[in-house]
């Protein structure tokens, strides 16, 4: 089993900062990639950055600039800075990660796994 634990949200006012992180533990052989995604209610889940195993990040156009993610592989954690926030970067916050797991049977192929998501709220 493979679970993710996401920390770091909470409320901050426009323009501030906040630093998420996700934690992956369990039966992991590899994590190909991490993420965060955002979602607001009414609204489908949205992709806010990803990280791959070597590196090369992907952020959505509304938060280039400001978000920066980044993983500590050796920990099998995941990290989202952001700065400059803003009220519409409120939402609930998922943690994802596409990983490999190990078991008695051997070494599977990749599967994705959230975490229990974290709130952000920016106040205007």
């Amino acid at each position: 089993q493979v679970q993710l634990a996401e920390s770091g949200g909470g409320l901050v006012q426009f323009g501030g900062s906040l630093r998420l992180s996700c934690a992956a533990s369990g039966s992991i052989f590899s994590i190909k990639s991490m993420a965060w995604y955002r979602q607001v209610p009414g609204k489908e889940r949205e992709l806010v950055a990803s990280i791959t195993s070597d590196g090369t990040t992907n952020y959505a156009d509304s938060v280039k600039g400001r978000f920066s993610i980044s993983r500590a592989n050796a920990e099998n954690t995941a990290y989202l800075q952001m700065s400059s926030l803003k009220p519409e970067d409120t939402g609930v916050y998922y943690c994802n990660a596409a990983i490999v797991v190990v078991s008695t049977s051997g070494i599977h192929g990749a599967h994705d796994y959230w975490g229990q998501g974290t709130q952000v709220t920016v106040s205007s």
